[in-house]
């Protein structure tokens, strides 16, 4: 194992007992390197959940013929934008809220989000990108279309990593719940499966090979997990971050949510398709929320 992980995983071991939910770590084990099978193994779930729901999205091209229809799409995006808003809501601003104390409480969430939103917005702006319905952004390159289709859903994926990673950091370090962490992993989880067909059959319609397809749009979704392990390794790391960890997270979602995703499925005809599949993706997220968390 390398020696940067081995610290990483060293460091994690090193939380109190006492931060980990008992449904996690059971009563009598308090040896600190005992802990590591028990505190781990809910921490690598929640980090990975995110990655299997891209890989299994992007696995519809084996199924489905070269393009997606447009009805389809609009729901699946809508839902995936209901879903993110949901979740920035639920999951990061409610909590970066009441982790503070009278009027001062919403500073540290209204600094993160803008924050969240200005990183997100110099990203966009830097990378040469492709929308699924062939808009491009970004500075001229030379990348293909492909490449650059690819580099619009790691855009997309980066916040949702960092969402799961700062919600797990809070449930090691803070007053959270590794259940409600979960239950966040689970709904992007949820939304990346639609996501990942959105990125792969673009890629089949382009003229790539289904399994080039389906290989693409699942590596585009590697980078949750990686900026989720940055974001929890950060935040775990930085005394009175976590705040504004949260809410610079929801930031970087929301800002996807309103400069790429509600453009995209607001298009054309039946935009209200679209708004019914948000309406179902918040509602669901709202739930696995509540009833998880």
């Amino acid at each position: 194992m390398p020696a940067c992980v081995s610290v990483f995983f060293d460091y994690l071991c090193a939380v109190p007992t006492t931060a980990i939910p008992r449904t996690i770590i059971p009563e009598g084990v308090v040896s600190v390197k005992k802990c590591y099978l028990y505190n781990m193994n809910p921490v690598l779930t929640a980090l990975l959940i995110p990655f299997l729901g891209t890989a299994l999205g992007s696995a519809f091209v084996f199924f489905m013929k070269r393009e997606m229809p447009a009805l389809l799409q609009k729901v699946l995006l809508g839902f995936a934008s209901g879903v993110m808003v949901a979740a920035s809501v639920w999951s990061l601003l409610i909590p970066a809220m009441e982790m503070g104390e009278g009027a001062a409480a919403v500073v540290p969430p209204v600094i993160g989000l803008l924050g969240g939103f200005a990183f997100l917005l110099l990203i966009d702006y830097i990378t040469p990108h492709l929308h699924a319905n062939g808009e491009a952004e970004g500075p001229r390159s030379r990348l293909s279309r492909t490449a650059k289709l690819a580099l619009a859903v790691t855009i997309h994926n980066f916040p949702e990593g960092m969402a799961v990673g700062v919600a797990i950091a809070g449930a090691l370090t803070a007053d959270f719940n590794m259940a409600g962490a979960l239950a966040l992993s689970l709904g992007i989880a949820i939304q990346n499966v639609p996501e990942g067909a959105i990125i792969s059959m673009p890629l089949r319609a382009e003229g790539n090979s289904r399994w080039r397809s389906f290989g693409i749009g699942a590596l585009s979704g590697i980078v949750e997990p990686l900026g989720g392990a940055l974001v929890l390794l950060l935040a775990t790391s930085i005394l009175g971050i976590m705040p504004y960890m949260l809410a610079f997270a929801a930031g970087a979602m929301l800002y996807v949510v309103v400069e790429e995703l509600v453009p995209e499925y607001s298009q054309g005809k039946h935009s209200n398709i679209g708004t019914i599949g948000f309406a179902l993706g918040f509602a669901l997220m709202m739930v696995l929320d509540v009833v998880l968390g």
